[in-house]
């Protein structure tokens, strides 16, 4: 079965998974999984940090479309705190997987770390620009992660979260000083800790 399974293979009991939101100071981190179906192959699969947001956002329309199954599942910034962010993301991964209908033969993930789980699996180092099913995930998880933070750039004014979707940039450092750390804020990163530490 492996020998079936390697990064050039797209047939339908493939899975791809990723996540994205791993270095942001705030918000979920969000994992994707994606069965594409080899009869309605998608142009312009790749990593979703090389394509352009109205780009990622058209993929994302026809990957929902013209995928066999996907998924979508995060880890809270409570778990992300609790078990830190590797294993969180590594949940949110699982969670993914475990949302597919039908259930993947084979699963092929970004990086090079699995979760701990029974599927017949194997991680791929540079997977989002290799594996047609990774980048789909890739796409799906970053479509919905940045939509999330442009929400909740609504819901905390002043901290620019529609514009670095929660990364640590100057603007995101400076309305932490000024503005303080919210609910949505990784208190296990340094830069929040330090915040929280001085107050």
């Amino acid at each position: 079965m492996k020998d079936l399974f390697d990064v050039n293979y797209n047939g339908p009991g493939l899975a791809g998974v990723d996540e994205v939101g791993r270095g942001p100071l705030a918000g979920e981190v969000v994992a994707a999984a994606v069965i594409l179906d080899p009869q309605y192959p998608i142009e312009g699969l790749r990593d979703s940090k090389k394509l352009s947001p109205s780009r990622r956002d058209e993929l994302a329309k026809i990957i929902r479309e013209r995928a066999l199954a996907w998924s979508i599942a995060s880890a809270s910034v409570a778990e992300i705190d609790e078990i830190n962010i590797l294993q969180a993301s590594l949940l949110a991964m699982h969670r993914a997987v475990g949302a597919l209908n039908p259930e993947p033969e084979y699963v092929l993930v970004d990086g090079n770390r699995l979760p701990q789980w029974d599927y017949a699996s194997e991680p791929v180092i540079g997977g989002d620009d290799r594996v047609p099913a990774i980048a789909a995930a890739s796409i799906l998880a970053k479509v919905h992660r940045d939509n999330e933070l442009v929400a909740l750039d609504a819901v905390y004014p002043g901290y620019g979260f529609a514009a670095h979707k929660g990364y640590p940039t100057a603007r995101h450092l400076k309305a932490l000083q000024t503005l303080g750390v919210t609910p949505i804020h990784r208190r296990s990163f340094a830069p929040v800790k330090k915040i929280l530490a001085s107050l």
